[in-house]
């Protein structure tokens, strides 16, 4: 298994307290983290600005994944979607965020800060974070296929 060489986190201020507490857990089993702010929670940030500096450099290192927070994750995913290479998802459940990873080859999970999950939003994290993509020939040429129309800024 192949667990991602860095994780990077980014909120604004409805997912700020989730995510400082994402970090907490991550930083204890001694994953590395890199915030990429919010770094305080402030009502006037916006959820695009972090979503960009997560998925520009998730897109640059293929052995990282990030993890977006926003009030609902819908921003946040929506954002980061824009970015060549990113493949962001909604984190509601365990089994939605083993799906993004396995079968869609997500890079970015979104989590909700305001909404509640299916699942406690650790073991979400965890599930994301230790399933592999799958390697199953419909899922490579599905991604292949979404590469073939991501427009390049």
């Amino acid at each position: 298994m192949s667990i991602p060489s860095v994780i990077y986190l980014g909120a604004d201020h409805a997912g700020f307290a989730l995510k400082e507490s994402v970090k907490r857990y991550l930083e204890s089993a001694k994953f590395e983290v890199e915030d990429l702010g919010a770094h305080e929670r402030d009502p006037d940030d916006d959820y695009p600005v972090y979503a960009a500096r997560v998925a520009n450099v998730v897109r640059e290192n293929p052995r990282a994944v990030g993890i977006l927070f926003c009030r609902s994750a819908e921003g946040m995913c929506i954002a980061a979607n824009k970015f060549d290479g990113i493949r962001a998802g909604i984190g509601f459940s365990m089994s939605a965020a083993e799906s993004l990873r396995e079968d869609d080859q997500g890079n970015v999970l979104c989590l909700p800060g305001k909404i509640g999950t299916q699942d406690d939003p650790m073991a979400i994290v965890d599930t994301f974070l230790r399933t592999e993509p799958s390697k199953n020939s419909r899922h490579e040429r599905r991604a292949k296929e979404i590469a073939q129309i991501e427009v390049i800024e």
